[in-house]
């Protein structure tokens, strides 16, 4: 997480807002991952000894410690689930790789608990990731508040200690300590964090503000409302970690047969060397053939037969620019059949821009005259519209004047003196002061009917036109809701905290049919559960810590990566890394691939354990054939899975091959 999310305020003399600390754990603070790197370490140093023919002695200790730091935590962990009559396949892995050393495999069984222990590893860092990003959401609530007391005096106190009914002030540029009820004062707020708006919003008497909202140039005078531990950050907060506590655990397709493949297996081989000694038989060959029905036996194929393809998928769509964090997420990728897309930084860009220049006929200004008034009046500004406007006017090349006795009215707009005239620049509503009949009101009011945000010009107390700024749509927006629908039969749904006019204005551009507007957090993780209740695995895709509880909760989540949030990059399952909403659909097609390949693989790997352990029960299977005909088999499901790394692969995805 950002260690600078409070911003300091100029006029805030003697209030010093407490930087938080980076809470980022460290991978090598997580004993699983010290023990995975250790025997990862101890592998590849005794694997090229081993190769080039060093004595035993050189390289033998070596694999002993791998199988001890790899292999004592998954075997301990095992052994407590042995005792609540649980047997799984981490146990089996210990058991299979100390039987394959047994009987002189001691390479393969070391690979195998490389393998697991990286993956426990692996497991243990993302868990921990997303507690960090959690913790860390309450850095953007800010240490300390300006609370007035009743006498009018001020003292500044720990925003944990406010109660309701206090009063708070809120300077320009702070962060709002506590959610509450604007008492007195005029800014404007910019509420990203928590609706996902890309514009701030105007606060006056009697509006809502939150905790962790930016406060623009104004000055307000806030009543708290709710307790600092009831706000809605840190209801977002809850929410996460609740939707990430009862998400039911997943498993890969092979994991739900674990318990009856590993019982069985064990079983066999138990009877494969009891029986036959009951019997009389001689206890050398009968522990070779149980030992080698252990290993033909042993679900190494089955693991790989799985791994390959979702590992490679998971590589070909990296190198895409879509990062998926574990086998099961792309495992799961491949389940969606709902698609919930956000609005802000999702289907748009998140960055406002001017996209209608309308000058009133009377004023006799054109396109590029009027803009570039505007551009000068607001060239000193820092507010997100005013850099739309003067972006907009470099763009097209305009020369901005220089500007004089510029000021700013929190609410209204901005004033100043270009070339020897008073322009201002702002609220139609403000500045046309009840002209409702004004021409300048029927265009602004058609622009935000539109879905637009309207700015008025007014030049010497005289209105001369009206600019329309939005959002700007992603140019594959479209084609990529397309594509999803295609994909899951199912229109995607527009779940958003933006206002509903946008918000339809938007979906009817990219052919959104049903829109759910106007959105707390809450709200968009009651959407997700409805979805769900209908029987759906509801894919959201979103950017914003707004959109962290519903990427929690859903099926699987996916944040677009380069403007989002840390706690929705951490929440999320896979990250657009360059913000590419096309490639969506198109890691989506790659995980139904990689599926159909999984199955393809267990097709493959059981028929040589089948023939394999068949030969070794009624006949005589010689133990090098065995190993021979097992390692064989891991090296053809190896092979089939990794077909899903060329870039072929990513090409037949994309064009829904």
């Amino acid at each position: 997480m950002t260690s600078t999310l409070t911003l300091p305020s100029p006029a805030a003399e003697g209030v010093r807002d407490t930087v938080a600390p980076r809470r980022r754990t460290r991978i090598l603070a997580l004993p699983e991952a010290r023990w995975a790197a250790a025997a990862l370490v101890l592998f590849l140093i005794a694997l090229p000894l081993q190769l080039l023919g060093a004595p035993v002695w050189a390289w033998g200790p070596l694999y002993a410690l791998t199988y001890l730091t790899g292999g004592w935590e998954p075997g301990w962990a095992g052994l407590q689930a042995l005792r609540e009559k649980t047997l799984d396949v981490d146990l089996l892995m210990v058991v299979a790789a100390i039987g394959a050393a047994a009987i002189g495999q001691v390479l393969d069984g070391a690979l195998l608990i490389v393998i697991f222990a990286t993956s426990g590893a692996l497991e243990a860092i993302a868990t921990a990731r997303t507690a960090d990003s959690v913790r860390g959401l309450l850095d953007l609530a800010p240490a300390t508040a300006t609370r007035i007391a009743d006498d009018g005096s001020e003292e500044t106190v720990p925003s944990a200690d406010l109660r309701i009914g206090d009063t708070i002030l809120i300077r320009p540029g702070e962060r709002v300590g506590a959610d509450g009820r604007v008492l007195d004062g005029a800014s404007e707020v910019d509420q990203a964090t928590i609706t996902g708006e890309p514009l701030p919003v105007a606060k006056e008497t009697g509006d809502e503000v939150f905790a962790g909202t930016l406060n623009g140039t104004g000055a307000l005078r806030v009543k708290v409302e709710r307790d600092p531990s009831d706000s809605v950050i840190a209801r977002i907060v809850a929410m996460v970690e609740e939707a990430s506590e009862t998400k039911a655990p997943t498993q890969l397709f092979i994991e739900k047969v674990e318990q009856r493949y590993s019982i069985g297996m064990v079983a066999a081989t138990l009877a494969l060397f009891a029986l036959p000694l009951l019997f009389g038989a001689a206890f050398q060959p009968t522990l070779l053939r149980a030992m080698t029905f252990m290993i033909v036996a042993s679900p190494c194929a089955v693991v790989l037969a799985t791994m390959p393809p979702l590992l490679s998928a998971i590589a070909s769509a990296g190198r895409h620019g879509v990062l998926v964090k574990s086998a099961v997420v792309m495992e799961r990728l491949g389940q969606v059949d709902q698609v919930a897309l956000d609005k802000t930084g999702t289907l748009t860009e998140g960055t406002p821009r001017v996209t209608d220049i309308r000058p009133l006929s009377a004023s006799g200004l054109d396109e590029d005259g009027l803009l570039a008034l505007a551009a000068a009046a607001e060239h000193p500004s820092e507010h997100p519209l005013a850099r739309a406007i003067v972006d907009a006017a470099r763009t097209r090349g305009l020369t901005i004047p220089v500007v004089e006795d510029f000021a700013s009215a929190p609410g209204t707009g901005v004033t100043a003196i270009v070339d020897g005239r008073t322009v201002a620049v702002g609220s139609p509503a403000r500045l046309l002061d009840g002209r409702d009949g004004h021409p300048a009101a029927d265009l602004a009011a058609q622009l935000e009917q539109e879905g637009r945000t309207a700015v008025l010009v007014d030049v010497d107390g005289v209105p001369t036109g009206v600019l329309g700024i939005a959002d700007r749509l992603r140019d594959e927006a479209a084609t990529t809701v397309a594509a999803l629908a295609a994909l899951t039969g199912t229109a995607p749904v527009l779940v958003t905290g933006d206002n509903p006019r946008a918000a339809a204005r938007l979906a009817e551009e990219v052919g959104i049919t049903e829109v759910r507007a106007g959105l707390l957090p809450q709200d968009k993780v009651a959407v997700v559960g409805e979805l769900e209740k209908a029987g759906r695995k509801v894919l959201v895709v979103g950017d914003g810590v707004n959109d962290a509880p519903a990427l929690a909760a859903a099926h699987t989540g996916i944040a677009m990566g380069r403007a989002g949030s840390d706690l929705a990059l951490e929440t999320a399952d896979a990250v657009v890394v360059r913000d590419e909403l096309a490639t969506i659909p198109t890691v989506v097609a790659l995980s139904r691939r990689a599926r159909r390949l999984v199955v393809q693989n267990l097709v493959i790997a059981s028929v040589f354990i089948t023939g394999l352990a068949v030969w070794d029960l009624v006949g005589t299977l010689p133990l090098p054939l065995g190993v021979a005909g097992h390692e064989g088999s891991t090296v053809i499901v190896g092979l089939n899975g990794l077909r899903l790394l060329a870039d072929a692969a990513w090409r037949r995805a994309r064009n829904g091959g």
